[in-house]
């Protein structure tokens, strides 16, 4: 689904923006967004207020933790 989402701040940056809707970070959306906002990276790394942007809606965050393995520097 694609959602249109509003700068209302200053100083706002695109990974900001995403942080504040989504509160995760989403790998490759920030790309994404990019490619279906024409233009868009050239207005700088600060957003203007009252921009608006197509964002396609991430997955919802899968429940649970999966395990990670842990490296040892030292032994």
């Amino acid at each position: 689904m694609i959602e249109k989402m509003t700068v209302v701040a200053e100083y706002t940056t695109l990974d900001l923006l995403f942080w504040r809707r989504f509160r995760r970070e989403v790998p490759g959306l920030v790309e994404d967004t990019l490619r279906r906002n024409p233009g868009l990276a050239k207005i700088g790394a600060f957003l203007p207020v009252g921009i608006v942007i197509d964002v396609q809606t991430p997955a919802p965050e899968p429940r649970g933790r999966t395990a990670v393995q842990v490296v040892a520097l030292y032994d």
